[in-house]
């Protein structure tokens, strides 16, 4: 049994590690540092633009690290120093050393966007929509030295809706994953420490997304090619070529799971749903367009300036 708050260290850098952070806060936990990956170049100008993390922890008056090399003597004698009960661990980008895992006094506790031991890796919620999955979820994990494999403290289940793709359900699960984080830490206060070994079967890997794997390929049926394109909505985005450049696909759907229409690639028409193509098998509905250098379209505003239908995409 504890009273009072678990001194912890925080390590996190996207959008989807923002309400873990901001959980911890809220819930009175004692932050006594952030580590977050250093400021990058963005945008047109390639301004140095510091992560959403880093961004809360400044305005919450926290302290933070951007170290370029974890095993960086100084960078872990400090953390050291600081004797943290935790090391938390949402979406921080790169793999921690056995020796930063050993700081901690009590343990690390990994937020992780799938249910476990489905989708080790970096990119799970966009493979858990390029499988076509109707249902995933976020896991509370022991950290251990092989990548995602600790044992599982807390699991939540959350459905994937047809509509749904790799932004919206990115937002879906980092709310999950700081209520859910937040509750952990109040069971470890009562002494309910669950660990809970994953089993060999049923272990799948979701791998980064590749620069080859965002072009879609029409021959596929209806039900992949919609996988694709939602798993990579709205980044990095998938595309195919038209006219020998490339275009970008958004807000994808199976407008027919079934039978042989046309060419794949061919475009049909309009529905309800958006700008229909002919699959290998089925086909799918599109919502929004891009030309590169130019912004996303609604596919009736990008219609009106480029004539698309009967022509064959890829």
């Amino acid at each position: 049994m504890k009273t009072g708050p678990w001194r912890l260290i925080f390590l996190g850098t996207p959008q989807f590690a923002v309400p873990s952070l901001a959980a911890l806060i809220e819930a009175g936990e004692d932050i006594v540092a952030v580590v977050t990956q250093p400021d990058r170049p963005r945008g047109r100008g390639q301004k140095l633009t510091p992560s959403p993390v880093k961004e809360l922890a400044l305005k919450q008056g926290l302290r933070v690290f951007q170290p370029t090399r974890l095993k960086d003597p100084e960078f872990v004698a400090t953390l050291k120093e600081m004797t943290p009960e935790f090391l938390i661990v949402t979406a921080y980008g790169r793999i921690l050393t056995g020796e930063l895992l050993a700081i901690p006094r009590v343990g690390a506790l990994n937020v992780h966007a799938s249910l476990l031991p489905r989708h080790r890796g970096a990119a799970p919620i966009n493979w858990s929509l390029i499988r076509g999955e109707t249902e995933t979820g976020v896991t509370i994990m022991w950290m251990a030295s092989e990548v995602d494999s600790g044992p599982v403290f807390l699991q939540k289940r959350v459905p994937i809706t047809p509509e749904e793709n790799a932004g919206s359900l990115a937002a879906k699960l980092a709310e999950e994953g700081g209520t859910l984080l937040v509750q952990a830490l109040d069971m470890l206060r009562r002494g309910e420490a669950v660990r809970i070994p994953q089993p060999d079967r049923g272990v799948t890997y979701a791998p980064p997304i590749t620069a080859q794997m965002r072009l879609i390929h029409w021959e596929q049926p209806a039900a992949e090619v919609a996988g694709w394109i939602r798993g990579l909505d709205p980044k990095p985005g998938a595309y195919t070529l038209w006219q020998g450049k490339r275009l970008g696909l958004f807000g994808a759907r199976v407008e027919k799971a079934h039978g042989r229409v046309a060419a794949p690639g061919t475009v049909l028409g309009m529905t309800d749903h958006g700008l229909e193509i002919a699959c290998g098998q089925g086909t799918v509905s599109l919502r929004e367009l891009q030309t590169a250098g130019h912004k996303r379209l609604a596919v009736e505003d990008f219609l009106r300036g480029q004539n698309l239908f009967g022509q064959v995409l890829g």
